[in-house]
């Protein structure tokens, strides 16, 4: 039974959804607004305002967590120059959702996630 589980799997093992969440929130961070299906978009979500609440504070400790979480240092320091910057003193929220229609190839549903501000 499913009960009590939030995440979704996208029918991959452990490691291979990390990286796919890494490379996610790192075409985010460096595009700020991407496409991709809505399942993904939704759970992209709350692994990449984790990273904008912790990046808003620049501390050596931040920066060591997410050099583990993002992996890129081009888009780490455009998460502390750029990104976090303009929420300081938001609390939460940074991303938004919007739904596109379904890809034609396999009717799946399509969104694209994007910075509020």
């Amino acid at each position: 039974m499913r009960h009590g589980k939030k995440t979704r799997k996208f029918k991959r093992d452990r490691d291979q959804r990390k990286a796919l969440l890494k490379a996610l929130s790192v075409a985010l961070i460096t595009r700020e607004k991407i496409t991709t299906t809505e399942a993904k978009a939704k759970e992209l979500r709350p692994h990449i305002e984790k990273i904008v609440t912790a990046a808003k504070t620049d501390s050596v400790a931040s920066r060591r967590l997410l050099a583990a979480k993002i992996g890129n240092g081009s888009a780490l320091t455009k998460v502390f120059k750029d990104v976090a910057p303009k929420f300081k003193d938001v609390q939460g929220g940074y991303t938004r959702i919007i739904k596109l229609p379904k890809r034609m190839k396999d009717a799946a549903k399509m969104a694209f996630i994007e910075f509020v501000k």
